[in-house]
């Protein structure tokens, strides 16, 4: 083995060398658009930052941050989701001086005619957030978590030259049994395509997955896990899975969704917040939700991401996001690391709902567990006409019977609405009961 190199590192090099041997490998090509000053070369993160005097950024909460949270609904609108129907809203963030310059920019497929300058600034600023080589920016984090899961469940058949992979020779891909449905997807394909074998350990347990890798016969493992869980708001145990991953040598996957620039020092995500970003092999994330725009990223090694930019079908075949909501985006880059006043505001409307709820907060994600879907619906329609929109979540996002009002905190909320929330939730639901209902469903799971 190479000094310096993983068995991973060999393995993936073999197969891009497979994929360029049979004129598989496939090659992005950047256009160049006025307004970010790259080389045709490739650059370094560093230059490729965008330069911090261009954006306008603020120390405190500004009146157009509100808008982020403040909707406006007609009144039939308004009818229709009290009687159950569906609201849909729609936020378009843009870069007013992209949109002037480029229109929406070139659309397309990002190995044909989609990437851009723009396009590579972002990567480059993604990968030296996340500290990693690399990045390859998808259509969203769905897409991201199935390329993915996709690429290297194919890793198997490459590697086995000609020939079906036997039973060990596929990818063991052990899965959090409450993993987003796009990385659970993704596991399902790659199972299909007859390159991977796919292992559900219990939600968060340590030993249970331990025990898995121990009694697992194949060479190569993967982990996956969601950084901060969608649903439940808590974290994985990340320090654990690192000693895990030191005792087993598998490739560790983590889906940063919810995590990146809401946690760490930089808005790095929770690895950064766990400092344990060099230990995470590839970290996937979205741009739709704290970033506020559109589209997903993987960042990884060099090598790894030719291997996705050739192997992960829904990054090939999937429309690359606009000129515009990319340049939005990598302002966001900039505004997670000159503005962590944010981040602190989160932490002070988490400390402020636990302290009046007595609910534990752990993340801005607070799942109050109401139970039946019927009373948790009811609740969050009286929320509704009292000026809260406050998601409602049933079976099949959720098991049966564990229907949640999902609380989604950000720097925009103020401490007022906060204590106008928790009044509302109060004359409706009991939180004693919630606590100790949701204490008895964790024990069950």
């Amino acid at each position: 083995m190479e000094k310096g190199k993983s068995t991973w590192d060999l393995w993936i090099e073999q197969a891009l060398a497979r994929l360029e041997s049979h004129k598989m490998f496939a090659p992005l090509r950047p256009m160049q658009l006025p307004g970010v000053n790259l080389e045709e070369s490739e650059v370094e993160a560093a230059q490729t930052m965008p330069n911090d005097d261009e954006y306008e950024t603020s120390q405190r909460l500004q009146p157009w941050d509100r808008l982020s949270i403040q909707i406006s609904l007609p009144d039939s609108f308004f009818k229709r989701l009290l009687t159950g129907g569906e609201l849909i809203r729609k936020n378009e963030l843009a870069d007013y001086k992209a949109v002037a310059e480029h229109g929406t920019g070139p659309r397309g497929s990002p190995l044909i005619c989609g990437y851009t300058n723009y396009h590579r600034a972002l990567e480059s600023s993604l990968a030296k957030l996340k500290k990693k080589e690399a990045c390859l920016l998808t259509s969203s984090g769905f897409a991201a978590n199935m390329a993915v899961m996709v690429a290297i469940g194919s890793l198997a058949p490459l590697l086995s030259v000609g020939k079906r992979p036997t039973k060990e020779e596929k990818i063991a891909i052990f899965s959090d049994s409450l993993n987003h449905a796009s990385i659970v997807d993704g596991i399902k394909l790659a199972e299909r395509h007859g390159g991977a074998q796919h292992f559900v350990y219990k939600h968060n347990d340590m030993f249970h997955l331990d025990q898995l890798l121990t009694h697992c016969k194949n060479q190569r493992k993967v982990v996956v896990t969601d950084s901060l869980f969608s649903m439940d708001g808590d974290f994985a145990p990340m320090v654990e899975l690192v000693q895990l991953r030191k005792k087993h040598g598998f490739l560790f996957v983590v889906d940063d969704a919810h995590g990146t620039f809401v946690w760490g020092k930089n808005g790095g995500g929770v690895p950064e917040e766990f400092n344990c970003e060099y230990d995470v092999d590839i970290s996937v994330g979205t741009l739709s939700k704290a970033a506020g725009s559109l589209g997903g990223f993987i960042t990884c090694s060099k090598t790894w991401k030719q291997f996705f930019q050739s192997r992960g079908r829904s990054f090939i075949f999937s429309t690359i996001a606009p000129v515009p909501l990319t340049a939005a985006s990598l302002a966001s880059v900039v505004v997670s690391r000159k503005e962590p006043w944010r981040r602190m505001e989160i932490r002070k409307r988490m400390k402020e709902f636990q302290t009046l709820t007595g609910i534990p907060v752990t993340s801005q994600i607070v799942s109050v567990i109401v139970g039946s879907t019927e009373k948790t619906f009811s609740t969050s329609w009286e929320l509704l006409k009292a000026g809260f929109y406050v998601v409602p979540v049933g079976p099949p996002a959720v098991p049966p019977n564990t229907g949640r009002l999902r609380i989604t905190l950000t720097a925009a909320h103020t401490s007022e609405d906060i204590k106008r929330l928790v009044k509302i939730l109060s004359d409706h639901i009991s939180f004693s009961d919630i606590n100790n209902y949701s204490s008895e469903l964790y024990a069950r799971l």
